[in-house]
């Protein structure tokens, strides 16, 4: 597909994949971005994971033919973006790969290939013909080789700007309906480049003052109409902006614990608070409540004593929030157990230790099951919360 000045999207879809990295639910697939430049010299940007590599070089040969490659870029060597890099060189042995330093260490360890390359560093560029390559390193986002390539007013943006969902049928963003891709954009990058905040801004301030007309990005659509809308989502999630919303997430083995957090739903939206989503952690996938973790700024956490410890999955949890380096929110927190009081103390020791946000109203502790007494504790949690969101 022509998208602007001989530059023509060919990558593929994944409608089969259940998990993307083996971690993250692909309800409606992902794409493999990949795009060829046709000028005096072709190049190649990115190429598809390997399993696609028939629909790939048919793509490919649609668009060139016979003609040769002469260059393949390579922003990023994740392997569902350079996993075709060793076949595309037996289509075309002439083939001469582009990417920075530390791209071909990991070229290497990844595929054992050593020749044929050309080192680029930030600022440098390479002629096409009548257009020019022009490359930015932006070491984190998120890996330590990425890099994006400008041509003219369309950047090639490797992972930066990407979200989960296939593409069906529609390339460009203009001609299809976007709505979907919103939450798999912010859900994509809270779970992947969530925690590579500062590198993302590093990369914006590189890129705050170039023209853009198209973002090639290697999953979802290529933004056009709506470049202002992603780069100000990127920007703001990477500084951790948030809206005036709750998250509470539980666990619960019997429904005890669940209807804590009912108590506190309900107190939160009594006081005035209309951004509330609520999440069994043992029922949800953890992907989506990080998203929503990014999303809204304040965050209520509880769940049952299990072994003497914190309820399993509020542990897996915690510890994956912990891991994003996620700053600026708010928590309050509750458990519940039949003998021993462990759940609160574990919550608190993890916030203290790791995920350091600002603890808000007095945790609850409930033995066994709701009283009137622990009903109005938990009330009084969810207002606190609430009034310290709206004002």
């Amino acid at each position: 597909m022509l998208i602007t000045n001989n530059i023509y999207y060919v990558g593929v879809n994944d409608r089969n994949k259940a998990l993307f990295e083996g971690l993250w639910p692909l309800p409606n697939g992902v794409s493999y971005n990949s795009y060829l430049i046709v000028d005096e010299k072709v190049c190649l940007i990115d190429t598809v994971e390997v399993d696609f590599f028939t629909q790939y070089i048919e793509n490919i040969q649609e668009v060139i033919g016979d003609r040769p490659i002469d260059y393949l870029v390579i922003n990023h060597m994740e392997p569902d973006h350079s996993g075709s890099i060793a076949l595309i060189r037996k289509y075309y042995p002439e083939i001469q790969i582009i990417g920075n330093k530390k791209t071909f260490g990991m070229l290497e360890g990844f595929y054992g290939m050593t020749d044929g390359l050309v080192e680029v560093k930030n600022g440098e560029s390479i002629e096409l013909g009548k257009q020019t390559l022009n490359f930015v390193l932006t070491p984190m986002v998120h890996w330590p080789e990425t890099m994006v390539t400008l041509c003219g007013s369309v950047l090639f943006a490797g992972d930066a700007f990407g979200c989960f969902g296939a593409l069906n049928g529609g390339i460009i963003d203009s001609e299809i309906n976007c709505d979907e891709f919103w939450l798999e954009m912010v859900r994509y990058y809270s779970n992947i480049v969530g925690k590579y905040g500062v590198p993302v801004q590093n990369a914006l301030k590189k890129l705050a003052d170039v023209k853009l007309d198209y973002i090639c990005a290697t999953h979802g659509p290529v933004w056009h109409e709506y470049i202002n809308k992603v780069i100000g989502l990127y920007d703001r999630m990477s500084r951790y902006e948030t809206e005036p919303g709750l998250v509470i997430c539980y666990g619960t083995m019997y429904g005890n614990t669940e209807r804590m957090a009912e108590q506190i739903a309900r107190a939160a939206s009594q006081a005035g608070l209309k951004n509330i989503v609520m999440y069994n952690v043992s029922k949800t996938h953890h992907s989506y409540i990080i998203r929503d973790v990014f999303r809204y700024k304040g965050l209520i956490v509880g769940a049952p004593t299990y072994n003497a410890g914190l309820y399993h999955e509020m542990e897996v949890l915690l510890s994956e929030l912990s891991g994003k380096d996620i700053k600026n929110h708010y928590l309050g927190w509750f458990g519940s157990h039949s003998w021993a009081s462990k759940a609160v103390g574990k919550i608190q020791e993890w916030n203290e230790n790791h995920l350091k946000f600002e603890p808000v109203g007095e945790p609850v502790d409930m033995k066994q099951a709701l009283t009137e007494e622990t009903k109005a504790q938990c009330a009084a949690l969810g207002k606190a919360m609430a009034e310290k969101l709206l004002h």
